[in-house]
């Protein structure tokens, strides 16, 4: 431990024992370690886990999680000792767990914990990036058409601070002829030289289509070959949609940033979320928020300005719902002890058994690829003659919850995942095949 580190401490009234995490404290090390008792080979042991209903057949789960036993317990078990002695708990940790729960999700991602920056959605992490980002006067920020409500708004109001201009393409013309070459050609070809951002989804919500991140960010690299650090394109991807669905390594992705709610797919606490960044792409970063960070507060406390650029500057200081934000780990553990491949084979053999039967109903016209190529999690089809919210109401009543997509051109949403079974998924299937004679 620095000299520094130890003035901080003492300035702050943390102990060097403090730091320390003993099963004296709540049991902060089986929080963060949950015991391997539970048997995860089987998919009914893992929909156990869940306290969701049985009543209905949940098909929206990428909505907002559930909380599997491993992350509810380590929820109640910082909420029962920030009950029972807020000060010495909270004041003992909250220079500390940021750190691990940042560890967690470094290994889960492939990258290193001072890479990952620590937000409550994806939402706040957009705006954390773009707002942050050392955009000048006459500068571009590309992005599609397609993305959700809070990527375009999260581009328009720092693009508007900036001085900047904002750039909309379409990623295709057809969803019944989506290429990867296509998707990759559209943004290759719609960068200029006054680019300074691409922003793009991994999966989008609007119609379940998964871009080639990779490719796209090969293109971007021959590009940034002829420029400047300062003059590069960087690749932002919100990848809410993808992390806990796909078995990929996020840090070998290729993007510059990558952001995304941990309490979808991922099933982490509600009100959690991450951003992962190259360790030299955060220096192109400034903070919107006080950090509670060492160098910060030390620059603080000596009246000088901090030096530099850390990912862990972006977190957001100030009190949280602490219990839920150090849980995250167990999230993390959940997935790793179920395998990442064995999810995404789940999940992928799920949707392609949705998507081939809605293929074969006449009545139904489905806007996302087939395959797990171009697609991941997320279905999104048209019923002949009914409107979403209406097909999506006649499901309900019949125990199966779809949703509606949030656009202007909103459609109907099937999203199978772990909480589900094949049975699950054919009784969804009926059930849409007998509304094409529903009166």
């Amino acid at each position: 431990m620095t000299i520094e580190r130890r003035r901080f401490l003492a300035a702050t009234g943390i102990s060097v024992a403090g730091e320390l995490f003993s099963t004296n404290h709540g049991g902060v090390n089986r929080v963060l370690m949950p015991e391997q008792t539970i048997d995860l080979r089987a998919w009914s042991a893992i929909r156990d886990q869940f306290d969701l209903s049985r009543d209905y057949i949940h098909l929206s789960s990428f909505f907002l999680a559930s909380h599997p036993r491993p992350v509810r317990e380590a929820i109640e078990k910082h909420r029962r000792e920030i009950d029972n002695n807020p000060f010495l708990y909270i004041e003992q940790r909250m220079f500390e767990m940021p750190g691990r729960v940042r560890a967690s999700a470094a290994r889960y991602l492939g990258g290193k914990p001072e890479e990952v920056a620590l937000t409550n959605s994806t939402t706040m992490g957009l705006a954390l990036i773009y707002h942050g980002l050392t955009i000048k006067e006459g500068q571009e920020i590309l992005t599609t058409t397609h993305e959700h409500y809070v990527h375009h708004e999260a581009i328009r109001l720092a693009a508007e601070k900036a001085g900047a201009s904002v750039k909309k393409i379409s990623l295709f013309d057809d969803p019944n002829s989506i290429s990867e070459e296509e998707i990759v050609k559209r943004i290759r070809d719609a960068v200029g030289p006054q680019t300074r951002a691409v922003g793009i989804t991994w999966v989008y919500s609007s119609t379940g289509l998964k871009v080639p991140v990779r490719r796209i960010a090969e293109a971007l690299a021959a590009i940034n070959a002829r420029r400047s650090e300062q003059e590069r394109a960087l690749l932002i991807v919100d990848g809410v949609h993808g992390l806990g669905v796909e078995d990929e390594t996020i840090a070998e992705l290729g993007c510059d940033f990558f952001i995304a709610g941990t309490h979808k797919w991922i099933f982490g606490p509600r009100g959690t979320g991450i951003i992962w960044a190259k360790a030299g792409a955060w220096k192109m970063i400034r903070p919107t928020f006080p950090a509670v960070d060492v160098n910060p507060f030390m620059a603080w406390l000596h009246n000088e300005t901090p030096h530099g650029m850390e990912a862990s500057w972006i977190s957001p200081g100030g009190f949280h719902s602490f219990e839920y934000a150090w849980a995250l780990p167990a999230a993390f553990a959940f997935h790793e002890r179920i395998g990442r491949a064995r999810v995404a084979e789940r999940i992928h053999s799920l949707n392609d058994q949705c998507k081939e039967g809605l293929a074969r109903m006449r009545h139904v016209k489905l806007h996302t690829p087939r395959g797990n190529k171009l697609s991941a999690g997320m279905i999104c089809f048209d019923i002949e003659g009914m409107k979403p919210e209406e097909a999506v109401a006649r499901l309900l009543a019949r125990r199966i919850i779809a949703s509606t997509s949030p656009y202007r051109n909103p459609c109907a949403r099937l999203s199978p995942s772990l909480l589900n079974s094949p049975e699950e998924i054919e009784t969804a299937l009926r059930e849409i095949r007998a509304l094409a004679t529903a009166p």
